[in-house]
């Protein structure tokens, strides 16, 4: 009897206890959803932080005040990588000898600023002096606009499909692809690269998805015959995604990201190697990009995978593939997040989401695309975004060791 009123008593404070407990969880304020969220830690001394800083939909690369207010911005919020773009629309964003000398348009003329100042010397200076790693990024890849210059002047570096048609639209935008099989258009593209490499103090030179061609492409003259002398004078497939056809064509941009790296290297060792592609399925299916055997081969030093999904299922199925998995194992290899676009804002929670969920997976960091859309563009107040990138960026990290990844 006495241990059973000794129970009764011990389950009459355990009810209090607990009524008690719920009384004031009932009576606490509601918080936002936000604020219920904690950020992984960012304690880590290394990680890559980075952001695009683009012509498209942005001036912040056309005025020097505003572009030392977004790098001063950005260092404050403990970012430490800027891929700011040299080639868009088809012009050089900075001036561009071989640019001039090619199709006789030195910079970009859209923008009476380019014309005064050097804007990829502007962000090298001020990038190095808040500690930024700068790595250049070509945009634009193989692509052109249908009202380039270079295209006027080079019919024959255009490449087509299978019907004739040139024209590959691009949301309202009409572009060109010049021929990534051409001697002269590779040329051309390396001569870019290279000047950049000679002539400024860059961390990097960086590649995207536009550094290949869609499938539908490569019905060319030239490409054909290319196709020919090496298939006993066989005609590429009707079909542009046959498997043969595809693997031929991908296996020709490997080979041209082979003299890319090679000649990078021969002038400037230390010049880091970055490509930011889609999904490979896709990447390899629909724009002839094998970064898989890229970076097994080591023509990649840094891959930036653009992962720009709403669902944080699908992101995180999409982190989770081999091939990415294997690439993280190889190489720096981050996750490209979306931060917005001009026509298509993005929830800061969102944003916060996906970065907390590519340090679970164990990431070495990310990238945003694009600057405007971090605070500047969006349904959100610029304090509210800004505020979660300094609780998710909340001390500052080095950019990992390149060659620590590689052992």
């Amino acid at each position: 009897m006495l241990n059973l009123r000794r129970w009764k008593a011990n389950v009459a404070l355990w009810i209090g206890f607990i009524s008690t407990l719920s009384a004031v969880i009932l009576f606490q304020p509601i918080q936002p959803a936000l604020s219920q969220t904690s950020p992984v830690s960012s304690s880590r001394s290394s990680e890559i932080r980075g952001v695009w800083l683009t012509n498209v939909d942005s001036d912040v690369l056309f005025s020097r005040v505003r572009l030392e207010g977004a790098i001063e911005k950005l260092a404050e919020l403990n970012f430490n990588t800027i891929y700011p773009t040299v080639w868009n629309w088809g012009y050089t964003v900075y001036p561009s000898e071989v640019a001039k000398q090619t199709f006789g348009v030195m910079v970009d003329p859209r923008v009476p600023e380019l014309a005064i100042r050097d804007t990829l010397a502007d962000t090298i200076t001020l990038g190095h002096q808040h500690g930024f790693t700068v790595i250049p990024w070509f945009e634009f890849g193989f692509m052109t606009t249908a009202e380039s210059e270079i295209a006027a002047l080079y019919p024959d570096w255009v490449t087509q499909r299978r019907d004739g048609t040139k024209t590959w639209q691009d949301t309202i935008y009409q572009r060109l692809w010049l021929n990534p099989f051409k001697p002269e258009v590779q040329r051309f593209i390396l001569d870019l690269i290279l000047e950049i490499v000679t002539n400024y103090d860059v961390d990097g030179i960086q590649f995207d998805d536009h550094l290949g061609l869609p499938d539908e492409f490569g019905y060319d003259d030239y490409t054909v015959q290319l196709y020919k002398q090496e298939h006993q004078g066989q005609a590429p497939p009707a079909n542009s995604q046959d498997p043969t056809w595809v693997r031929w064509r991908a296996d020709k941009i490997t080979a041209f990201m082979q003299r890319v790296f090679q000649e990078v290297k021969a002038k400037k060792s230390n010049i880091l190697i970055s490509v930011s592609p889609n999904n490979y399925i896709f990447a390899y299916n629909h724009f002839l990009q094998d970064w898989r055997l890229w970076q097994q081969r080591g023509y990649v030093e840094e891959l930036i995978v653009q992962l720009y999904r709403d669902s944080l299922y699908a992101f995180e199925t999409e982190m989770k593939r081999p091939e990415v998995q294997d690439a993280k194992e190889h190489i720096l290899t981050a996750i490209g997040v979306l931060a917005g676009l001009k026509d298509k804002s993005v929830s800061i929670q969102q944003v916060l989401e996906q970065v907390q969920s590519v340090r679970r997976e164990g990431f070495p960091g990310v990238s945003f695309f694009f600057y405007e859309t971090l605070w500047n563009l969006s349904e959100e107040s610029e304090g509210d975004r800004q505020a979660v990138f300094q609780t998710l960026f909340d001390s500052p990290a080095s950019r990992p060791d390149l060659y620590r990844v590689r052992e």
